[in-house]
């Protein structure tokens, strides 16, 4: 902080004093300067908030789960800002939540359940505590990958960002790595649900990798990148356009946008058993973006899907992610959906 506020008294004393093109320059650096540092507060605040949340989900799962955070590596990163410096083309190490039912049955094979986070840039936070207490009571193992991109790891995980691209090849490292270390689970017992980019998570392992999990749950996915940039403010299609990022916007490369969108990828769906949740009240991801996924669907003539289009329900995108009768009315249909293909051992009725 008071790098900061030196700076600022810097800045606005040169910003008086000075007129002539030296002086503008001058300013331009500073401003520059406090940019990098106001950036980096960011990132520690970041930090901070998300080692908040690991003592939180200790402190509000610890009863019934055994809590663990592991790391593991993905694909190399896409973006390589020097591809000839020590270490350019390693694997991409990140973390991942792991959360075991204290009571589990260790002594037969049980189902896995992968859980990635939403938002461009977020992580998986004690937002999800209810949701994770309602699958550990039910017998899942979780696994939340913290996949590149997250925040709370600092600039450099947060700048590895590739949004619908080798994120998600972090979210399928993470159910092999639990398949690989924790011999109780069951390969053939393995679902994937997320919500808004977390769904688009789920809808692109199993297009991906349809032989790698029995059922997925998608709520609310983020579908259609392209209309996306549409319809969201220019700040939001900066956090795409970015030079680590995609670095085009989908003008200038529509055809990198179609290979990040489900919806434009629903000929790749090869019968995952499916459900799909959408509201029409979303205020983050419109609905069309979903019915646009479902239409295409149903225009490949796939089969093996479902999915519910609530009318204007309470709570928005956060709909059935809420504490109320009909979000756990909701998740109940999504348990029971799961249930069908995972059999845990104590499934919701």
């Amino acid at each position: 902080m008071k790098h900061i506020a030196v700076l600022l008294v810097v800045l606005t004393a040169t910003a008086v004093t000075g007129a002539a093109g030296q002086e503008d320059d001058r300013v331009a650096r500073l401003e520059r300067m406090l940019e990098r540092h106001m950036e980096s507060m960011g990132h520690q605040i970041d930090v901070l908030e998300r080692q908040i949340d690991d003592i939180m989900f200790f402190q509000r799962l610890g009863d019934i789960a055994e809590i663990d955070i592991v790391r593991l590596t993905g694909p190399a990163l896409r973006y390589q800002p020097n591809p000839t410096a020590q270490g350019a083309g390693n694997p991409f190490r990140f973390y991942s939540y792991v959360f075991i039912p204290r009571d589990l049955d260790r002594s037969k094979r049980q189902p896995l359940i992968v859980f990635p986070h939403g938002g461009v840039h977020s992580n998986f936070t004690t937002y999800y505590t209810h949701i994770l207490r309602e699958l550990l009571e039910q017998g899942y193992t979780v696994v939340a990958p913290e996949y590149r991109g997250s925040t709370g790891y600092g600039a450099g995980i947060y700048r590895a960002i590739d949004y619908g691209g080798l994120e998600t090849e972090d979210t399928y490292a993470a159910r092999n790595f639990m398949l690989e270390n924790y011999d109780f689970l069951d390969a053939n017992r393995v679902g994937i649900i997320g919500w808004s980019h977390g769904g688009l998570h789920a809808l692109m392992n199993i297009f991906d990798h349809p032989d790698a999990y029995q059922v997925a749950y998608a709520g609310v996915p983020v579908s259609d990148l392209i209309a996306r940039m549409g319809y969201k403010t220019q700040g939001y299609r900066d956090l795409y356009s970015a030079d680590y990022h995609i670095g085009k916007t989908a003008y200038e490369d529509v055809e990198e946008y179609r290979r990040r969108s489900p919806s434009w990828q629903a000929h790749r769906y090869d019968g995952t058993p499916l459900l799909i949740h959408t509201n029409t009240n979303d205020e983050d991801v419109n609905v069309l973006e979903v019915e646009r996924l479902i239409q295409a669907l149903k225009a490949e003539g796939k089969t093996g899907f479902e999915y519910k289009i609530y009318e204007d329900a309470p709570g928005g995108h956060s709909f059935n992610r809420l504490d109320n009768q009909l979000a756990k009315q909701s998740r109940r249909e999504i348990y029971q959906f799961l249930a069908r293909y995972l059999r845990p051992d104590r499934p919701v009725r």
